[in-house]
């Protein structure tokens, strides 16, 4: 029962949740009409520059990080965070990673769009790419507090998902490499004002007497 009870609290519901959410509406936004229409995801809270800044929308902010354009966007981004969100989870416990995965995600979109303001072609973009990488540098400098390692994570791993994850996108057509960057960034910055390294156990000694 001890053990059943340990499993259930080191359990990452948070990343699962989100996970869902994800899928949720997916599944919604192919019912209602298409993910890969543009005006149609427009409508439904993707992110688009002029609806933000002149029409006050800043809800798009986080709606449009529960939005994908097509299963094959969906699935690249879940896949990344069901492999590592749940470490972060339990290095931040559920709350913080809450907190930590919707400012990664904000702070993505808010730099891509600041980044596209006086560009004269604006975009609709969606994703949860930001936040993907917000949990990706998170974890970079948690796993660099603990020496190199935490759980079952090594630096280098990491390293090459962050390359692979950079080069797709570099070399891909129609992807924010500006968000996945910013995202990246936020979750460094995020991982250090939130994450502490766990103090050892005290290790007691018996002496017999």
């Amino acid at each position: 029962m001890e053990e059943r009870w340990r499993a259930i609290q080191k359990t990452s519901w948070v990343n699962r949740g989100l996970i869902i959410l994800n899928i949720i509406y997916f599944i919604y936004l192919e019912i209602a009409g298409s993910s890969e229409n543009v005006l149609f995801m427009a409508e439904h809270g993707a992110l688009y520059g002029p609806f933000v800044w002149e029409q006050g929308e800043y809800y798009r902010l986080v709606t449009s990080m529960f939005m994908h354009f097509g299963i094959e966007h969906l699935i690249n981004n879940m896949l990344v965070l069901f492999v590592l969100g749940d470490h972060l989870e339990r290095a931040l416990g559920r709350i913080k990673y809450l907190i930590f995965y919707l400012l990664s995600g904000i702070g993505a979109n808010v730099v891509s769009l600041t980044a596209g303001l006086h560009s004269p072609i604006q975009s609709v973009s969606a994703g949860a790419s930001g936040a993907v990488f917000g949990v990706i540098g998170g974890l970079l400098y948690a796993v660099f507090v603990n020496r190199g390692r935490l759980e079952d994570l090594s630096s280098s791993q990491l390293v090459i998902v962050v390359i692979f994850s950079l080069y797709f996108g570099f070399t891909s057509t129609g992807v924010d490499n500006v968000a996945h960057v910013a995202g990246l960034v936020m979750g460094i910055i995020l991982g250090i004002l939130l994450y502490r390294k766990p103090k050892p156990s005290p290790r007691c000694e018996y002496w017999e007497i």
